[in-house]
């Protein structure tokens, strides 16, 4: 689900061995029909929300097959009878990884697909155009002072045209930020009422900001729901599994595709990262 709005009515990987499972709660995409069958345990694997793609090269006749669980790539090496799968880094004589580039090939396509297309269809509010040529997902929380920063800083890209913002609502700092972000995706136009709660926060936040005291937003501009319907609750808990898929923590959180289509993660914009999420001004 999506909401939008015109702009001019203005939000390391782990090593190979550590099996990130709270990022299996991301939905995963199907195998290239052109893949052969995987053997039962990585099956298994698949029921739990590993992704396997395929098979790669790999020495010593081993049969090498490889996946992702969220933005971590994976390499199994499967046992002759198929029943047993081996999850690790390969190294040869010298002590050299021998998985990681043919893995790197298997699975970063793949791995960017399922990731921008969970991000798609999780529930946000659009800000800009939709035909802007960047978009860029963030995980906003209503009550977020650092959010409603971001959200100022970014209207000379928003406004001109040339970035799309893509507020995927959270509620995790304070009581009031499940309520609050439930009114925003529950109300009749959640892009407008989006954008009227964050320009009406930016001057006294900004002030707030530069005395070095943050602190949430106040509920002015914007009533928490007193109790949240289960269709937005579930809309809320599945943005939440996401942001935590992704191994993001705090708010304002960005997922954004670089200069070569690969998916980008990051907490907090500084100045200094602007440029990086946004692209150039």
């Amino acid at each position: 689900m999506n909401f939008s709005r015109s702009p001019a009515r203005g939000t390391q990987l782990p090593a190979p061995r550590a099996i990130a499972f709270a990022a299996l709660a991301l939905v995963p995409l199907a195998a290239p029909a052109a893949a052969p069958e995987p053997p039962p345990p990585l099956r298994a694997l698949q029921s739990q929300g590993v992704t396997i793609v395929g098979t790669f090269p790999a020495p010593g006749g081993l049969t090498a097959w490889a996946g992702y669980a969220g933005q971590q790539p994976l390499a199994f090496y499967a046992t002759p009878d198929g029943k047993h799968v081996i999850v690790g880094t390969l190294l040869d004589a010298q002590g050299h990884d021998v998985t990681e580039a043919p893995l790197a090939k298997a699975v970063q396509a793949p791995m960017t697909a399922g990731l921008w297309q969970q991000l798609e269809r999780s529930h946000w509010i659009a800000d800009g155009k939709a035909d802007a040529p960047r978009t860029v997902y963030v995980f906003t929380d209503p009550n977020c002072p650092y959010c409603n920063k971001f959200w100022a800083d970014a209207r000379p890209w928003v406004d001109s045209g040339k970035v799309q913002l893509r507020h995927i609502m959270v509620g995790i700092l304070t009581p009031t930020s499940a309520g609050k972000a439930a009114a925003l995706l529950a109300s009749k136009d959640p892009a407008d009422a989006l954008a009227t709660y964050e320009r009406g926060h930016v001057a006294e936040n900004a002030k707030v900001l530069g005395a070095g005291r943050p602190r949430p937003l106040d509920d002015a501009g914007l009533k928490p729901l007193a109790s949240i319907p289960p269709k937005v609750q579930a809309q809320l808990d599945a943005n939440e599994k996401l942001m935590a898929g992704l191994r993001l923590q705090a708010t304002p959180a960005f997922a954004w595709r670089d200069a070569k289509g690969a998916v980008q993660t990051r907490t907090g914009a500084p100045p200094s990262a602007m440029a990086q999420i946004l692209g150039p001004r």
